[in-house]
């Protein structure tokens, strides 16, 4: 390839295992097949962390107090999680992704992006993406959704187009139009809160959003505002990190309705903490500094943080530590909108039980 030669079109598919805890318990108990399943626990404070394709249509989500589920859907039978299977199971599925490339970039335990551009062996990214799916199904008895297009933004468009237990390709020519017509919810990086933020400014569909300029979209969303504008375009520069460090791992999430409870934000917290752990069990890290984010309803901003001497040990740590810095920002007459918690200060974790570390009120 010359110097002013084009880069070559890249070949990049995302897998995303379909309902993966609760596939797996499926998988493993007979007597849960096609009956709507939660894992997650079943008691007043318990939390979804997933819901089989059976309790969808009952409205039961991933991260909604167990509670409010068992009320949608009586029939829905509760599974307590089990970290360490789907954990196994995980390693089991990118090991088969190894299998045809070196390039792998897990999101979650459940999925993660491929580029296959320069590991095509005469086949099409297509094929390699039937055979993925056929050997996740052969060899762990669970089905994957799988997205092929030229990027990452569209090929987890892709992935989520045809769930559960797809496969659906978009090429070149097709990108830029395939994202006009969709809702800006559906676009990857744009929250329930941007999302209603850009409804406001009229922006509904990507047709919408592409016709906004570049200083219109910076002057409203800041260093986000050349991302919306190039995704609008199906234009996405991001590559393909398997050896990306990570700074931080953070989840949060957008209320429909404003908390002004302290309890209630306490149990809001819960599946915020649970995806956090996940991410640092999945890439084997572990942090030092725990940090509460709050957005109020007049979309001010408030993070509260704290560093540790060691490493957050558990789960459970991470929720203490997050928990304890709540009064800090409830009670707020403008009640919250958004919780978040980050886990930063990252060091690989190690396979040494970890020292006794102070309680709270020590």
């Amino acid at each position: 390839m010359t110097a002013d030669a084009p880069p070559p079109v890249r070949r990049i598919v995302h897998v995303d295992m379909d309902a993966f805890f609760a596939s797996v318990e499926q998988r493993d108990n007979p007597a849960l097949r096609g009956r709507p399943v939660a894992v997650g626990g079943s008691s007043l404070r318990g939390v979804v962390a997933a819901a089989s394709y059976e309790a969808r249509p009952f409205g039961v989500r991933s991260a909604m107090p167990s509670v409010r589920a068992a009320r949608l859907c009586p029939d829905l039978i509760f599974v307590k999680p089990r970290f360490d299977v789907y954990k196994s199971v995980s390693q089991q599925i990118r090991a088969i992704f190894a299998r045809f490339t070196p390039l792998i970039e897990p999101l979650s335990l459940d999925e993660a992006y491929l580029d296959l551009t320069d590991h095509l062996d005469g086949r099409t990214a297509t094929r390699i993406a039937q055979q993925i799916r056929a050997l996740i199904r052969a060899e762990t008895g669970l089905t994957a959704s799988a997205g092929v297009s030229y990027n990452k933004f569209l090929a987890k468009l892709a992935s989520d187009h045809r769930k559960p237990d797809g496969l659906f390709v978009i090429p070149p020519e097709a990108g830029p139009h395939f994202v006009l017509s969709l809702p800006i919810g559906r676009f990857h990086g744009i929250g329930p809160a941007t999302a209603a933020k850009m409804e406001r400014h009229g922006i509904r569909t990507g047709a919408d959003l592409r016709r906004q300029t570049l200083a219109f979209l910076t002057a409203r969303f800041g260093k986000s505002g050349q991302y919306y504008f190039d995704v609008a375009r199906g234009i996405d520069h991001r590559v393909v990190r398997p050896d990306r460090i990570r700074k931080s791992i953070g989840a949060e999430n957008t209320f429909f309705e404003d908390i002004h409870d302290p309890a209630a934000a306490a149990l809001a917290l819960v599946p915020l903490a649970d995806k956090v752990w996940r991410h640092a069990e999945t890439h084997r890290l572990r942090g030092r500094t725990v940090t509460l984010k709050a957005k109020y309803t007049d979309f001010r901003i408030v993070t509260r943080a704290r560093s540790l001497p060691l490493p957050v040990a558990s789960r459970d740590a991470l929720l203490a530590q997050a928990t304890a810095m709540l009064p800090q920002v409830l009670p707020d007459p403008r009640g919250v909108r958004l919780l978040g918690v980050t886990l930063s200060a990252l060091e690989p974790a190690t396979d040494q039980p970890p020292p006794d570390q102070l309680g709270l009120f020590d």
